[in-house]
């Protein structure tokens, strides 16, 4: 096997690189669940707050045109060209329910996490005639040059 493939088997066989496919993967689907979630229970309860509008069909028709066209797919069977700001209103949302998502799974999974404190540092030997800090092991204060008793 050549040194490069070599070397793109080790890459492709590190811990982190799989579970970043993993995670692609993943992700993927969770955006396919986001989508429905979106599209299927959340707009329809939007549009019947707002009255049965469909917020990813708004759109601007551009040009001059004696024709309106009801839908954006009727203007762009004409060719006519189209400002679509509902789907653009629609990916906003999408975003904003994905990153509630992410958010709120964060926090569970850091809630479930036990974070251990970790214990306190002992306090460090003093000196007893100049009480500055000494190392446990020295036999003499390096501030104060007095002989220390043994600890």
């Amino acid at each position: 096997m050549s040194k490069i493939g070599k070397e793109f088997k080790e890459f492709i066989m590190r811990g982190n690189v799989l579970d970043m496919a993993v995670g692609v993967v993943i992700g993927g689907a969770f955006g396919k669940i986001v989508s429905s979630l979106v599209n299927d229970l959340i707009m329809p309860l939007v549009s019947l707050l707002t009255g049965g509008i469909n917020t990813s069909g708004l759109f601007v028709q551009l040009g001059k045109s004696d024709v309106v066209y009801a839908s954006v797919e009727a203007a762009k069977e004409a060719g006519v060209a189209t400002l679509n700001y509902g789907m653009f209103i629609q990916a906003v949302i999408d975003f904003l329910i994905i990153a509630l998502a992410i958010f709120l799974f964060v926090k569970a999974i850091n809630s479930l996490r036990r974070k251990e404190e970790p214990a306190p540092a002992p306090d460090p030997r003093k000196c007893e005639y100049c009480r500055q800090p000494v190392a446990d092991d020295a036999t003499r204060c390096p501030h104060c040059t007095s002989q220390l008793s043994a600890k």
